[in-house]
């Protein structure tokens, strides 16, 4: 048999016909044999029937990206077959439904393990067994399971991984389906076990034993940021529904036991103000979205800007520009959130790049916000958004909730005896002013989009608006004094290697792994992720990049947003720029190819494209 480094196993069919729940069991069952996974998917802009897929790694250590290899491709329709079977390997296999090719070479592999799966005939047994004949339509969505299944028995990973991860998935008033789905598992997992092809196919999935004391997480992106907001004390969310937003709001909405209050707005425009106004009541809100619905709440942010108001913002990226690839992936709004709105006001921009920094940025997010008295944009992309991985547990006890100047009633009255009255902008050294919230006792304040002086009346006076315009921007030089250097930048690897790698956001896990290929390869890489923006750790940066003996800037952006940003703030131009912005993830393969192309032809900008 052949050992792996990691397996790649892929599963598609017609948009609506259970392809992610069936890449979950999958999942699910590698996890619970305690292999790490790491999981992409993709799918389609329409509710139903366009093609959809998921590619799952697993491997014995931890991966953190999607290779371009397939190792084994389980479909049940002709579409899947045609996309997908350029991507499996020499010697890998297809899985297919002999009722839709008269013999094996139709399919156009020679090179390949064809094994024709009898969907119909394993659904139809199940169905006698069961007495429901009568449902043999609706039973048709077994084929997922019974894919699955085939596909864990060319693996040879033990049944019983797969028997309770079924069981696992119906319960309560599903718990009826579960033997039926266990049965029809069983049937296509011993189909697969013939010697013959068994001795044909190299690759072979086996249980890991978990080190004792360790726990894991199998989680997704928005799953990840929704935990985050609710254990940094998030009670307010807005959203009006978008790809790939959503479904951090809907894991929120399907949790009310968590305490999140959750509201669909008309549009993003309400979903902006209305979680400004929760904000000015002291509670800590949030809104939820990608770059169109963004690009709506500018001027809401603005208002919020001017008032110094505690709000935290989503943005999970996609294509662009206008309604672009609403389901698939770029880092295209970078530049756009750093100065959305008129005018001028501070804000803070953060940009996780893996499943662990989505739930504690989340957290980090609202303490900022409030600590600061500002808005804060987390700056997230679909590819995370709807990856799957498993992740070390989080660590809950770590966190902690920091609401900044937050005046109780005893410290407003100290206020208002000593000064006449409360100013809720009052002037300080810092720019932070100590703030209150309607229904204190005499903390009243207004509150304008206007410019303002110290208690929130309108002002036009030009000496105040120095003043206030001042205060203001001045927090953003708190926060790069206050905030720790770990926590806004991080640095992988050998300060003497060959090529620094600088990036930001989901390619991280991309580089990380292949970091590791390239040093088998004899290139030696270390990678700098710019993890805050807004401020910027410029020391750091160019501290780092003035030493490297060569800069590569890797995003998924067409100009090199995160290589422009650099340069404005350090003055350093980058080497070179690997830019993908296909609408597909950036896989390890590409960061390889990427790095071999700029060290051997010299090439200043290499165009990556690789995904289906």
């Amino acid at each position: 048999m052949q050992k792996l480094d990691s397996f790649s196993w892929m599963i598609g069919g017609a948009q609506g016909s259970g392809v992610d729940s069936s890449a979950t069991t999958f999942a699910r069952a590698c996890a619970a044999a305690g292999l790490h996974i790491y999981g992409k998917r993709e799918y389609h802009s329409n509710i139903k029937g366009d093609h959809s897929y998921f590619q799952m790694r697993v491997s014995e250590r931890p991966v953190q990206s999607h290779i371009d290899e397939v190792h084994l491709l389980a479909t049940f329709d002709k579409e899947t077959v045609e996309v997908h079977k350029g991507s499996v390997v020499p010697g890998g296999a297809i899985l297919y439904d002999p009722v839709l090719y008269k013999t094996p070479g139709e399919l156009g592999r020679d090179d390949c393990l064809l094994i024709p799966v009898p969907y119909s005939e394993i659904i139809q047994a199940t169905a006698r067994e069961f007495k429901r004949e009568k449902d043999l339509m609706k039973l048709q969505i077994m084929k997922n399971v019974v894919s699955v299944a085939a596909s864990l028995g060319l693996l040879g990973l033990e049944f019983k991984w797969l028997k309770e991860t079924i069981e696992g998935y119906f319960t309560g008033r599903r718990a009826a389906l579960a033997p039926m789905n266990v049965w029809a598992a069983e049937q296509s997992y011993k189909l697969t076990q013939k010697p013959d092809w068994q001795s044909k196919y190299p690759y072979r999935l086996k249980p890991v034993p978990v080190p004792s004391g360790e726990r894991r997480l199998m989680i997704n992106g928005t799953t990840a940021a929704a935990l985050g907001k609710i254990v940094g004390g998030c009670r307010f969310q807005t959203y009006y529904p978008i790809t790939p937003a959503s479904d951090e709001s809907e894991y929120l909405e399907s949790h009310p036991e968590f305490g999140v209050t959750v509201v669909q707005s008309e549009d993003e425009i309400a979903a902006i103000t209305m979680a400004i106004g929760a904000a000015v009541t002291g509670v800590r809100s949030s809104t939820s979205t990608s770059g169109p619905g963004f690009s709506l709440m500018a001027e809401g942010m603005g208002w919020a800007g001017m008032n110094e108001v505690p709000i935290v913002i989503f943005n999970y990226q996609r294509a662009g520009p206008a309604t672009g690839l609403p389901t698939r992936h770029e880092q295209g709004d970078l530049r756009f959130v750093l100065t959305a709105s008129h005018g001028e006001f501070p804000r803070l921009v953060l940009c996780p790049a893996d499943l662990e920094e989505y739930f504690y940025d989340a957290i980090d997010a609202f303490n900022y916000a409030e600590r600061y008295q500002t808005p804060v944009i987390v700056l997230c992309d679909k590819a995370l958004a709807n990856a799957t991985q498993t992740i070390p547990w989080y660590d809950v006890k770590s966190t902690h909730i920091d609401r900044g100047l937050l005046l109780t009633d005893p410290e407003l009255a100290v206020q208002i005896a000593s000064e006449g009255e409360y100013k809720r902008f009052k002037l300080t050294e810092s720019g932070i002013s100590p703030r209150s919230v309607p229904g204190q006792k005499n903390g009243i304040f207004w509150l304008t989009g206007d410019e303002h002086d110290e208690a929130g009346h309108i002002c036009e006076d030009p000496d105040n608006r120095n003043r206030m315009m001042i205060k203001r921007m001045h927090k953003l030089e708190v926060a790069a004094r206050e905030i720790p250097i770990e926590k806004r930048v991080s640095f992988f690897g050998d300060r003497d290697a060959d090529v620094t790698l600088v990036s930001w956001g989901s390619c991280k896990g991309a580089i990380l792994d292949g970091v590791r290929i390239l040093k088998q390869q004899g290139i030696s890489a270390n990678f700098l992720q710019i993890h805050m923006v807004l401020p910027f750790p410029t020391e750091y940066v160019a501290q780092i990049l003035t030493k490297a003996r060569r800069r590569i800037n890797i995003e998924m952006n067409y100009s090199g947003q995160m290589a422009q940003v650099i340069r404005e703030h350090t003055g350093i131009t980058m080497d070179a720029s690997i830019l993908k912005w296909n609408g597909r993830a950036i896989s390890e393969n590409e960061v390889v190819e990427g790095v071999q192309r700029v060290l051997k032809s010299q090439e200043s900008k290499v165009m990556l494209s690789h995904g289906a």
